[in-house]
């Protein structure tokens, strides 16, 4: 059985992550975060990890390595992290189950967290 994973990859995002990570020598892959702020109440964050830090929940797709900060576990649980190019802009997006609510431009959403005791359970699922 494999390791539980908080979030899952498209393969445009892993092809985005493994080029972020190319395009930088000390680079080992992107740490995904969520913040307060914008009109909605939180933003996601996304920084290049240099190194990793142990308490991150790690997800890796065909050598691209995403690391979800644990403040931000709860309200990623079950989300899937894709890249799309449009038109007007190009970008992660994140499809999330936990997300209430989006502004109107898009940058900030309202998520809600994931409840405690399923993300314990999965956990302890994975790791049988």
């Amino acid at each position: 059985m494999g390791r539980f994973a908080v979030m899952t990859l498209t393969d445009r995002a892993a092809e985005r992550v493994r080029e972020i990570v190319e395009d930088r020598d000390d680079a080992q892959g992107i740490r995904v975060g969520v913040k307060k702020g914008g009109c909605a109440g939180m933003e996601y964050t996304i920084d290049v990890v240099t190194e990793p830090n142990g308490k991150d929940d790690h997800v890796e797709l065909d050598g691209a390595h995403v690391y979800v900060a644990p403040e931000a576990a709860l309200f990623l649980l079950g989300t899937q992290m894709d890249f799309e190019t449009t038109k007007l802009r190009s970008g992660f997006v994140f499809n999330n189950p936990n997300q209430s609510s989006a502004c109107g431009c898009g940058e900030s959403v309202e998520l809600k967290p994931a409840d405690l005791k399923a993300l314990a359970e999965a956990r302890a699922q994975s790791a049988a």
